[in-house]
Order: structure tokens, then C-alpha cells, then sequence
């Protein structure tokens, strides 16, 4: 068992960005659809904007403002799926004989988008990137914890998902939609997470971990659970 205090959070989806948003979704928790839209990251100079793909402009939108006047810390990004969408790219031009983009290349790695944080943030903390399964969440707070445990006053952590290309929708079916949530971590004991063994779902869950964790939140709900195969997490809110 860990222990913990989500001091704040951030999250984003289509057509939910703000606190209000999501409080509004929390009373009646419909499915969320996939779309277009890009999440707001006009704060950003235009120049380092151009070279975000969107799951990079999710996870600057919700990490920023956590980050916002605060000393540089540790941050933990997990994402099972990662810069899908522009390896792809990669692969139809490597099929098309078309010249590769040292770029586009360098930016497609799972770690791209921390290093573009640290760049921007100037950020020199301790930053891990996990390529997580479906409970990336619970990977990645665990790694924070220990971070935690080690010294660090805060850990930001992002977990983020953006809806791959069609062509993979027979191998993929975890992300109905692009999303990002973003978590600010320090000691304390007002979240408890436990893991215990249990029989695999036999359907998946209707929201993916992050998702449910800030319903969980804006609900102020004490107790849920998260299965990932054989893996239950335990989420305990103690007062």
C-alpha cells in the first residue's frame, strides 16, 4: 500500500477542458466521443506549438497550470499508446519511398514529450515516461510515490491517451477518445492504493482509470476500484 495527498488536478477531453466542465459531466457521467479538437495551448509560443502533435498539446494543457509558480519537479508520464498517430506517418512514408523527417522521427519516441517539457519548463528534475497498459495511472502514482518517498516535495503526474489512427482499430479498442489528466502528488496519507489480485474483467470499464479517478474526485467519492486484467487497484480516501 502507498499513501498520498492529490493536492490538484487537471484534466482535459473534447468539449471538456475546465473544472466546470468536468463537474457538469461528473452529475451525469455519459460516454465521452472522440473529435477534432485540439485542447488550448495558446500560452505557448508559436513556434514551439507547430511542432506539438495533439497528445503533446493535451499533456502541456493540463500540466502547465499545475506547474505554474512552483519550484521544477519530478514529473511521471505514462501513456500505453504514445505518439501512435505521427509513427504512423512515419511508416506511410517509409511504404511511399518518401524521405524521412529527422524531426518527425525524434519527436515519435515515448519520451519526446518530456523532453519537450523539460525544454520548455527548463525543467532538469528526474522525468519518467512508462508505456504503461490500461492501468497507467496506478503505474505511474506509484512511481511518483516513490518519488515521494525518496525526497521530492511534489511529483506532477500526467497520464494521457490520444485516439490512434482507424487503420489500428482492430488491435486497439482501449481509447474511444483522447484524454488527459494530470495529478500534483505530495506526502501525505489522504489517498490510499492497494493492489490485490482478481479475476480479469469480462468487459472492459466503461472509463479508462484516470477518467474514473477524477469522477472519484469531483464526487468525493471515498472508495472505487480499477481492474486491469488481473490487477485490481484499491483507491481508499481516508479522512
Amino acid at each position: 500500500m502507498i499513501q498520498f495527498e492529490i493536492d490538484q488536478w487537471q484534466a482535459w477531453a473534447p468539449g471538456l477542458a475546465s473544472t466546470d466542465d468536468w463537474a457538469n459531466w461528473a452529475g451525469d457521467p455519459c460516454e465521452l466521443e472522440s473529435s477534432d479538437a485540439q485542447p488550448d495551448v495558446s500560452f505557448l509560443p508559436a513556434m514551439q506549438r507547430r511542432r506539438l502533435s495533439r497528445l503533446a498539446r493535451m499533456v502541456f494543457a493540463v500540466a502547465t497550470p499545475l506547474a505554474a509558480n512552483r519550484a521544477p519537479m519530478p514529473l511521471v508520464y505514462a501513456s500505453r499508446h504514445g505518439e501512435t498517430t505521427r509513427t504512423f506517418a512515419i511508416l506511410n512514408d517509409l511504404a511511399s519511398d518518401e524521405p524521412l523527417s529527422p524531426t518527425q522521427f525524434s519527436l515519435s519516441v515515448h519520451n519526446a514529450i518530456i523532453g519537450l517539457w523539460s525544454i520548455q519548463q527548463q525543467n532538469t528534475s528526474e522525468m519518467t515516461a512508462l508505456a504503461a497498459e490500461g492501468d497507467g495511472l496506478e503505474h505511474a502514482v506509484l512511481e511518483a510515490a516513490m518519488l515521494l518517498g525518496e525526497g521530492a516535495p511534489e511529483v506532477l503526474v500526467v497520464v494521457a491517451e490520444d485516439q490512434p489512427p482507424a487503420v489500428y482499430a482492430p488491435w486497439i479498442n482501449d481509447v474511444s477518445f483522447p484524454y488527459a489528466v494530470a495529478l500534483l502528488l505530495k506526502p501525505g496519507k489522504t489517498w490510499q492504493l492497494s493492489l490485490e489480485t482478481a479475476e480479469p474483467a469480462a468487459r472492459p470499464a466503461s472509463h479508462p482509470h484516470a477518467i474514473k479517478l477524477v469522477h472519484a474526485l469531483l464526487k468525493d467519492q471515498p472508495t472505487f476500484q480499477n481492474t486491469w486484467e488481473s490487477r485490481q487497484w484499491n483507491w481508499q480516501q481516508t479522512y
